[in-house]
């Protein structure tokens, strides 16, 4: 392997990564402070993306401008699906949780479905990252670069989020202690609107700017699903960098695998996964679970 071809995988491998944080942190954000295990967030990632070409319809040019309405658009859908039909199953068993977001998912589908067609959806680089960079003499598309700076800038806003604001301070508390939490007078569903609408946004998103490089239908609802909930296995339920770690992995393994050997490339995603759950069961910066004693 010829070193300028190495860091053009990297770079791919790092553009794929990108999309998938933007994904499984959503995922990792809403488990950590609700505990739903969400199977419609596939769903959501697969809309961000048909927003995004209906609202551009299929034209690159307003593309930077419509992102950020998409974006906006998923928070608001985000936060009327908590409200109206998740939050009545939040105190049930967590089976509830399960069954009415896998509905939810399917229900989705079939709706962008009836409104968009069956067909592929795609769109042309945005303005600005047509043309490709060149790093060490290699070149690649500028839009691999965009993405990655998109998705650094969003990992470190949701830090700043959940550590430096008061609401990430109650966003932490409420995954911590509910019930106190209401003893003080927060107002803890307000709270859970808000992460839930936060957390599909970012799927959203993700769908949204994913949509230059790769073709869309809505299929791609449970692919997407199935790769979220294996990056945050692999790099820890409940940890946003441990979604950015898993996300890092898991889109080399897929770059290099699909070079070296196309028709195993799943599989070698599949084994990490498998390593990391028989050596570090929780994840790689999950937390283990506490010892009772």
């Amino acid at each position: 392997m010829t070193p300028s071809l190495f860091l053009l995988e990297f770079m791919t491998g790092l553009a794929s990564a990108s999309s998938l944080f933007l994904l499984a942190a959503g995922l990792s954000l809403i488990f950590g402070a609700l505990g739903v295990v969400n199977f419609a967030h596939g769903s959501f990632y697969m809309l961000g993306a048909y927003l995004l070409f209906w609202l551009t319809r299929g034209d690159a040019a307003g593309f930077w401008h419509y992102l950020l309405v998409a974006a906006a658009a998923s928070v608001v859908i985000g936060a009327a699906v908590e409200r109206i039909i998740l939050r009545p199953v939040l105190r049930r068993p967590e089976h509830f949780q399960i069954l009415l977001t896998y509905a939810l998912l399917l229900v989705i589908a079939d709706v962008c479905r009836l409104a968009f067609g069956s067909d592929y959806k795609s769109i042309s680089m945005p303005p600005g990252f047509t043309g490709p960079v060149f790093l060490l003499g290699s070149a690649f598309p500028a839009y691999y670069a965009g993405l990655v700076g998109l998705a650094g800038a969003a990992a470190a806003l949701l830090w700043l989020f959940l550590h430096r604001t008061r609401f990430g301070l109650l966003v932490r508390a409420v995954t911590q202690d509910r019930e106190m939490l209401e003893t003080l007078g927060v107002n803890v569903p307000a709270v859970f609107t808000v992460v839930f609408a936060l957390g599909i946004g970012l799927a959203g998103f993700g769908g949204a700017v994913s949509l230059p490089l790769q073709s869309m239908s809505t299929d791609v609802a449970v692919d997407a699903v199935i790769s979220a909930f294996i990056v945050v296995v692999v790099g820890g339920l409940g940890s946003i960098w441990g979604a950015l770690a898993g996300a890092f992995l898991i889109g080399e393994v897929q770059a290099f695998g699909a070079l070296w050997l196309p028709e195993f490339s799943i599989v070698f995603v599949y084994l990490l996964m498998a390593l990391v759950l028989l050596f570090r069961p929780w994840g790689l910066l999950g937390r283990a679970p506490a010892v009772r004693t």
